[in-house]
């Protein structure tokens, strides 16, 4: 080894024109670009980049002229993310007059671009020009990543635009640059012209970039574009290809495309599975999902906690309850448990699927929670009529300082508020949004209406200019239909029917509203309009899970195998309730959105809800808690028949309508008979 000990006998390292030394700290406050630091933009002299005494000693131990050996320092350092260390090595390198090659460069380009050193990269570039390397394959490609990444893609497009044509990496690295400033268009707009330019070889990378860029347009017929350029360069089949075709397939909306690209598959990773799942189960095929979710642990590949994340969505149904247990307890099995994420997502699920308990268990289980911990049990607890319990925890958040507070979590109290129909509370946390959005307005609208503060719901409407919002007058009928409030209501429903007048919904309302004043002309009337308009309002309907089967019943439903045993049970049951004939009939001010004039022609007891509590009663053993979905509102006679029955029976009835879980146990309910 040769040993240097005075910087004298070196060669000027100003000699190759690369830098200047200096005598004093070069004036870095012309540098300014956004946060990089401004140790790294020159290196003279007196660099701030210190190296250690000890590296001194080995830098003088190098061979002078062996480029070799510096590359291989150089490239050690930046594969152990010393990158600032890498620009040091660099200035030493120079100062002993070792001249930087084409394998150099490029790494030194990619020191500057992960430091975030911007103006240090530029004079990079210039070294790239007087040593002759600027039209290095490597060099050019490192370049337009460091400027893709520190300045634009247009800044990048420039250099790209002068570089020689057949370097696909760098075609593909420009897609990727476009799309990473969300500029679907021009990246896709990218890819055709590299796929038109016959110089260019089209790789796995460029057409999964492609296919991202088509899932994230929502256009189908492109991404069939990219699958066929895929066909022909015999890239279908890669991995990667079919994994960007499935995604793009699913983002697309072809769940039927991107299954025929996944049965074709000859090798699938856990990324397949999970797109695959994540597509049906986001278009609402959960039990396709779950069909797969179950292949993919019969085939022996096992989910990691993306395709957990995935399927879980799929259990969060009052319907799928057990399946959401199976996996939980596959979790615990297998020790994949413990990330916060999941963690989020298991408790998620319970409260969707109905077992606040459950869910609570979970959170106190939790050894470290996140901001979306609290927000998913507060507005569980919300959503399962406990309003008080949410606000409660939500003050346990408020205290837990390193926890920052975000408006998902504000709108869950806010929720539970509504629920606890605390006014005071609601106003306050409502104030503590910056800018609260229309869904948050309407939140508080619903709670203003439920407390009967109706003047106040109107200006508070009027102030944020949200009054013509259907869902906003619909949480103000919420409140008419509470406090029985006939001419506010009335107002409401010919303003909904204003704003949305092929809206059957609306009619229903109008039809009911008339008929709660006995106004059967006009209820006449509505009908005919409705009949003439060609609408036809939504069938009220349940259904409840037994045995892996799910058994669905509509109003005055008789389709069913055990529909004799249903309707003699629910007659027993009706016999030994004592209830005067007023309030066995459907109170039409109810201003319930389904066809009141559907319910009314048949039996109370024949409701889709009741019908599906008594199989349930019927095919479950006793003291087993029965769970009932119903797509609309529950009606007033059936709420309270379902309280008498879960008093009269010792048991548990859950119902879920679109809004809330009511729990009926012991004669009362969750909502406390306001819902």
């Amino acid at each position: 080894m040769i040993q240097l000990t005075k910087m004298d006998s070196l060669p000027s390292a100003s000699s190759y024109g690369l830098f200047e030394v200096h005598d004093k700290p070069a004036n870095l406050s012309q540098y300014k670009h956004r946060c990089f630091p401004q140790c790294c933009v020159r290196l003279p002299t007196q660099t701030k980049l210190k190296v250690p005494p000890i590296a001194h000693k080995t830098f003088d131990q190098l061979p002078v002229r062996d480029t070799f050996v510096w590359n291989n320092l150089i490239h050690t350092h930046l594969s152990s993310g010393e990158s600032y260390l890498v620009l040091s090595i660099y200035e030493q390198m120079l100062l002993r007059g070792v001249r930087p090659d084409k394998r150099t460069i490029p790494r030194i380009i990619t020191a500057c671009r992960l430091t975030h050193c911007l103006p240090f990269g530029e004079q990079l570039h210039a070294h790239a020009l007087k040593l002759g390397l600027s039209t290095d394959n490597y060099v050019i490609t490192a370049l337009i990543q460091m400027y893709g990444h520190l300045n634009s893609a247009d800044a990048a497009k420039l250099l790209f635009d002068q570089s020689p044509r057949e370097n696909s990496v760098a075609w593909t690295l420009m897609v990727k640059l476009y799309m990473a400033e969300d500029e679907p268009s021009l990246a896709l707009h990218l890819f055709n012209q590299m796929v038109v330019d016959s110089r260019a070889k089209i790789d796995p990378v460029a057409l999964g970039t492609a296919l991202k860029a088509c899932g994230r347009l929502k256009s189908l017929q492109e991404g069939r574009n990219v699958h066929e350029i895929s066909k022909k360069c015999g890239l279908e089949f890669d991995l990667l290809v079919s994994n960007s075709l499935l995604k793009m397939y699913m983002d697309c909306g072809s769940t039927e495309e991107g299954r025929a690209v996944f049965d074709r598959m000859p090798s699938k990773d856990a990324i397949s599975w999970t797109s695959m799942i994540g597509g049906y189960v986001k278009e609402g095929g959960f039990n396709e999902g779950l069909k797969l979710f179950r292949q993919m642990n019969f085939e022996g590949m096992k989910p990691d906690s993306l395709s957990i994340a995935s399927i879980l969505p799929a259990c969060a149904r009052v319907a799928a309850h057990k399946h959401g247990k199976e996996i939980h307890g596959y979790l615990l099995r297998n020790g994949t448990n413990s990330n916060i994420t999941i963690q989020n997502a298991v408790m998620d699920m319970y409260v969707k699927s109905g077992s606040i308990e459950y869910a609570s268990k979970i959170f106190d289980e939790f050894k470290e929670r996140d901001v979306v911990s609290w927000t998913i049990i507060t507005m569980g607890y919300s959503l399962h009529g406990q309003g008080i319990v949410g606000f409660e925890l939500f003050q346990a958040l408020e205290q837990t300082s390193s926890i920052e507070i975000d408006e998902p979590a504000y709108f869950s109290v806010l929720h539970a508020c509504t629920t606890a129909c605390m006014v005071d509370e609601g106003r306050f946390y409502f104030g503590c949004i910056r800018s609260p959005k229309v869904t948050t307005c309407i939140l508080m609208v619903a709670l203003l209406a439920r407390a009967g503060l109706f003047e106040e719901a109107r200006l508070f409407i009027e102030g944020r200019q949200i009054q013509h919002h259907t869902e906003v007058l619909r949480a103000l009928l919420d409140g008419c239909r509470i406090h029985q409030n006939l001419m506010i209501g009335n107002q409401v429903i010919e303003k909904l029917r204003d704003l949305e007048p092929l809206n059957a919904e609306n009619y229903v309302l109008l039809s009911n509203w008339y008929a709660g004043l006995a106004e059967w002309d006009m209820v006449n009337k509505t009908r005919e309009t409705m009949k003439n308009l060609g609408l036809k309002p939504r069938k009220a309907c349940s259904w409840i899970e037994f045995q892996n089967k799910v058994h669905v019943f509509e109003t005055g439903d008789v389709s069913h195998p055990r529909s004799n045993e249903m309707t003699c049970k629910l007659q027993c049951l009706t016999s030994e309730i004592e209830v005067e004939e007023k309030e066995r009939k459907i109170c039409y001010s109810d201003f319930i959105f389904h066809d009141v004039e559907e319910e009314q022609e048949c039996d109370p007891i024949r409701h889709s809800e009741m019908l599906a509590i008594s199989f349930g009663i019927i095919s479950t053993e006793a003291g087993t808690t029965i769970r009932v979905t119903k797509n609309h509102r529950v009606c007033s006679n059936c709420h309270n028949y379902a309280k008498i029955i879960s008093q009269m029976l010792k048991r548990e009835i859950i119902l879920k309508d679109p809004n809330r879980f009511h729990h009926f146990k012991e004669g009362s309910c969750s909502c406390r008979d306001h819902w």
